[in-house]
């Protein structure tokens, strides 16, 4: 299992933005944000806001600090906030590329982005993240292939003044469910890729689900 190391996080703002703040005289204001709104545990509206979304946005970056952003879909409830300062979400099945995951292995460092489209609000999650293969929590996400945890440094909302509203139309069928089979994506039976599947993989089986 790996963890992350307790080393602290450092200031909140780095050289780079405090000479943009400077340079547009925002550096008072950014200070007091996040003095009024930064926090590193989660308030019992944080929980409720995280725990109800469907997706949200996971920035990580590899050993040199090159940058990937990945999305990530679920049903309400399966990113889970797990103690005062943590949360944890499962990875399921993707294209194994392991762009994000692979990532955490080598820089711990992440950020993640929530957001309501409907009633529009964001929140950030800065923190640090561990993977876990043998997490009991696995067991309460079918389809989990990996629990990620994440420690947050810090916590902070955004103004969601240019979030655009949208509707929720409906749930990917491809979302892993108790007593719930997904079907097989259409690219796993392309030839290109289907001789180089997991051995364990449904469309390498020729399931029909």
């Amino acid at each position: 299992m790996k963890t992350p190391s307790d080393e602290p996080s450092g200031p909140v703002y780095h050289a780079g933005m405090r000479r943009l703040q400077d340079r547009f005289d925002t550096r008072r204001l950014a200070d007091r944000l996040d003095e009024k709104l930064g926090r590193t545990v989660f308030t019992a509206e944080d929980r409720e806001f995280i725990e109800s979304r469907q997706l949200f946005f996971l920035a990580t970056a590899d050993a040199e600090g090159r940058p990937d952003c990945s999305y990530k879909g679920g049903d309400p409830g399966f990113i889970r906030v797990t103690g005062a300062s943590e949360l944890a979400f499962p990875s399921y099945d993707g294209n194994g590329m392991f762009r994000s995951l692979g990532n955490v292995l080598v820089n711990p460092a992440v950020a993640l982005l929530f957001i309501d489209l409907e009633r529009p609000s964001r929140l950030r999650v800065n923190g640090r993240a561990f993977i876990v293969e043998d997490d009991p929590l696995r067991a309460d996400f079918p389809g989990a292939q990996i629990i990620v945890r994440v420690r947050a440094v810090r916590i902070f909302p955004n103004c969601p003044r240019y979030v655009h509203r949208m509707s929720f139309v409906e749930a990917s069928p491809y979302v892993p469910r108790a007593g719930y089979t997904p079907p097989v994506p259409k690219w796993k039976r392309f030839d290109a890729f289907c001789d180089v599947l997991p051995q364990d993989d449904p469309a390498r089986r020729g399931d029909d689900s």
